[in-house]
């Protein structure tokens, strides 16, 4: 996904990647959440792992988990707790 393909989302769309990392341009994505073009990401994968990108990772509206952090019945409660808490504030 590259700008071009954000350019045509609709306005405040949320983008979810759990697949591979390689199919989001991270600096795309990032020009995304502050144009507000894209209003939140959340991000499983990421171009190259463990990520260095702390821009990404560290962005208001971007949730990042690692590609194995909800391996453990506890650890998904955890995680999927937390992710609506943060879809929460953000839609507040």
């Amino acid at each position: 996904m590259r700008d071009e393909t954000i350019a045509r989302m609709k306005e405040g769309v949320m983008i979810v990647n759990a697949g591979r990392g390689c199919l989001i341009d991270e600096d795309a994505l990032l020009r995304g959440l502050e144009s507000g073009r894209v209003r939140a990401a959340g991000l499983d994968v990421y171009a190259a792992e463990p990520t260095a990108n702390s821009a990404l990772t560290s962005h208001p509206r971007v949730t990042c988990t690692p590609h194995i952090g909800a391996a453990a019945a506890e650890a998904q409660q955890r995680v999927g707790a937390e992710l609506v808490s943060i879809i929460d504030e953000i839609f507040a």
